[in-house]
């Protein structure tokens, strides 16, 4: 697989930066996606947000080792480092994204009852 060169090594994940990384709503959205969609092009994953944004987002998931990026033509493709995260960090990506999962869910209130 060609990769851009500033992905760390498995070993190198460190879980501050990863926890750092999706601290951040927009990031972990893209974690989400990315999650259940599999690997997309940088381009599709978000609307409405402007590129020079998005690039500061890939390269923070990028050097936290959360994502892999890889070009393709004109664009990069990401996807999500599930394994590698998987064997540093037993549980903890399933652990945030149901997590996430719960708080993006509508939040259910009562019905008021005359």
């Amino acid at each position: 697989m060609s990769v851009i060169p500033q992905h760390p090594e498995r070993h190198q994940i460190r879980l501050e930066n990863v926890l750092t990384a999706l601290g951040n709503p927009l990031r972990l959205e893209i974690v989400r996606t990315l999650a259940a969609g599999g690997e997309q092009a940088c381009g599709t994953i978000l609307d409405g947000v402007s590129k020079s944004t998005l690039t500061r987002h890939w390269k923070v998931l990028r050097d936290s080792g959360i994502i892999w990026q890889r070009p393709y033509g004109r664009e990069n493709l990401l996807s999500l480092r599930r394994e590698d995260l998987d064997i540093r960090f037993p549980g903890l990506l399933d652990a945030l994204l149901t997590a996430a999962d719960i708080n993006a869910a509508p939040i259910e209130r009562p019905s008021a009852q005359h």
